[in-house]
C-alpha cells in the first residue's frame, strides 16, 4: 500500500524508468549507503563514487549522448535526486554537477568547450563547481566583486567565492566574475576556470551542521591566468545567462526536497509500527495517524506540482516564478515533515545513527541555498505585479 501511496506517479511510469528507479536503487544500497560514515569523517565523498556513477550511466543523463551523456529526457535526472534524496543521501553533489553545470556549458558554450569537458564530466573523472556567492555577497550576484582583467588573449581573475558545492573535489569550476571593471562596460561574465590552474586555491571545507559529507569550501583567485577560449557565452552575459538557469537550480533543490519528504515519512511509518508504547505500536495512536496522514496529503500536492515543472523545464517552459514556488513550497513543506517525523521518533530521533537526525540537520540549508525562501517570495510577487513594477520603472525614467 505505501508503495501505492507515495511512489506511483505517471512521471515516472514508463519500463525505462521503472528500470533505472532499480539501477539507482541498487546503486544507493549497495554503494553508497555504507561508505556515509566515513565519508562524514572526511568531509567529502571518494572520487570512486563519481566514476562509479558515471559507468553507471547516472551522471548528465539528459545530455546528448554526442557528448558523452545518456541522452535521456529531464525527467530521468529527476528521478536520481528524488531517490538520492528519499535515502537522504547528501554528499556527492551529482546533481549540481549534473543538472546545473552540464545545461550551462551545452547550451552556452562553444563546440570546443562542449567535446572538452561534457564527456569528462558524464564519466566522473571530471568534477565541477558552481562559483557564484561570496563571503560579502549572497542572493544579490550583481554585487560580486571577483574581477577579471582583460590581457588581451586571456583574463587575469582575483577574488574569493564561498560556499562552494563539491569545491575541495572540483577540477573545474564555473565561475561568475566582473570584466571592464570600473568602465562603463562593466558587467557579468562567466568563466570555467580549471582548478589546476596556478594561483587557484581551495579552502578546507566547512564543518557545517548538516551535510557532513559535502565538500562545500572557499575558493581563492590570484591572479589566475584564464585563456579567453574558457569564457562561457559572451562577455557582459553572464547575469542574464544565470538569470535564466537558476530556474532548473531551484527545481533540482524541489526535487531533492520532495524525495526526502518521501523517505522521512516511509521511515517513520517503519519505525512506528514496530515501535511501542504502553503495549500498543507507536502508529496505533490516533495522533501519529494524523500526523502521518498530513504529511503523506501535504507530499502528495507537491509531488504533483514538481511533475508539472519537470514536464515544464523537459520542453524549456518552465517559468522563474514557478521554479521559485516549487522551491520555496518544497522546502518548507520537506522542513515541516521532517520536523513532525524527528518528533514521532521520540529520543532516537535526535541520535545521529537514525537517518531522520541526518534528514534533520541537511535539509535546513535548502531554505538558503540557491536564493533564499525570502528571495523566492520576492521573485513570485514580481510575476504577480509584473505590470506594475514595470509601469513605476517607468515613471521614474
Amino acid at each position: 500500500m505505501l508503495q501505492n501511496v507515495l511512489l506511483e506517479r505517471k512521471i515516472y511510469s514508463s519500463e525505462e524508468h521503472k528500470m533505472t528507479r532499480k539501477m539507482i536503487q541498487d546503486f544507493i544500497n549497495n554503494e553508497i549507503e555504507d561508505q556515509i560514515e566515513d565519508w562524514e569523517k572526511n568531509g567529502m565523498v571518494s572520487r570512486e563514487i563519481w566514476e562509479r556513477a558515471g559507468e553507471l550511466g547516472l551522471l548528465c543523463m539528459d545530455m546528448p549522448e554526442e557528448y558523452g551523456g545518456g541522452g535521456m529526457d529531464f525527467s530521468f535526472s529527476a528521478l536520481f535526486m528524488e531517490e538520492m534524496g528519499r535515502k537522504g543521501i547528501t554528499g556527492p553533489g551529482f546533481s549540481l554537477h549534473s543538472d546545473i553545470i552540464a545545461p550551462y556549458i551545452l547550451k552556452y558554450g562553444t563546440e570546443a568547450q562542449k567535446k572538452k569537458y561534457l564527456p569528462q564530466m558524464a564519466s566522473g573523472k571530471l568534477i565541477t563547481s558552481l562559483g557564484m556567492t561570496e563571503p560579502d555577497c549572497g542572493s544579490d550576484l550583481q554585487a560580486i566583486k571577483t574581477k577579471a582583467v582583460d590581457k588581451g588573449d586571456h583574463y587575469l581573475v582575483s577574488g574569493q567565492k564561498t560556499f562552494i558545492t563539491n569545491g575541495y573535489l572540483s577540477d573545474m569550476s564555473l565561475v561568475a566574475v566582473k570584466t571592464n571593471l570600473g568602465t562603463p562596460k562593466e558587467s557579468i561574465s562567466l568563466l570555467l576556470m580549471e582548478s589546476t590552474s596556478e594561483g587557484f586555491e581551495k579552502g578546507v571545507p566547512f564543518k557545517k551542521i548538516g551535510m557532513k559529507a559535502q565538500d562545500t569550501c572557499e575558493l581563492f583567485f590570484d591572479q589566475v591566468k584564464v585563456p579567453k577560449d574558457n569564457l562561457l557565452g559572451e562577455e557582459g552575459s553572464g547575469f542574464k545567462i544565470m538569470m535564466t538557469e537558476l530556474a532548473r537550480e531551484r527545481l533540482v533543490v524541489a526535487l531533492n526536497a520532495i524525495g526526502g519528504a518521501q523517505g522521512a515519512i516511509e521511515q517513520t511509518i517503519e519505525y512506528t509500527s514496530t515501535r511501542t508504547a504502553f503495549k500498543q505500536p507507536v502508529a496505533a495512536f490516533q495522533n501519529t495517524q494524523f500526523k502521518l496522514a498530513e504529511c503523506a496529503t501535504q507530499l502528495q500536492i507537491h509531488q504533483a506540482f514538481l511533475d508539472r515543472c519537470t514536464r515544464l523545464l523537459s520542453k524549456n517552459r518552465l517559468t522563474a516564478e514557478s521554479a521559485s514556488m516549487a522551491k520555496y513550497s518544497a522546502t518548507e513543506m520537506h522542513h515541516k515533515v521532517v520536523d513532525e517525523c524527528l518528533q514521532l521518533f521520540g529520543g532516537y530521533g535526535y541520535i545521529w545513527d537514525y537517518p531522520i537526525a541526518r534528514m534533520y540537520a541537511d535539509n535546513r540549508v535548502a531554505r538558503i541555498y540557491a536564493g533564499t525562501n525570502e528571495i523566492m517570495k520576492v521573485l513570485i510577487a514580481r510575476g504577480l505585479f509584473k505590470e506594475l513594477f514595470q509601469e513605476m520603472r517607468s515613471n521614474r525614467k
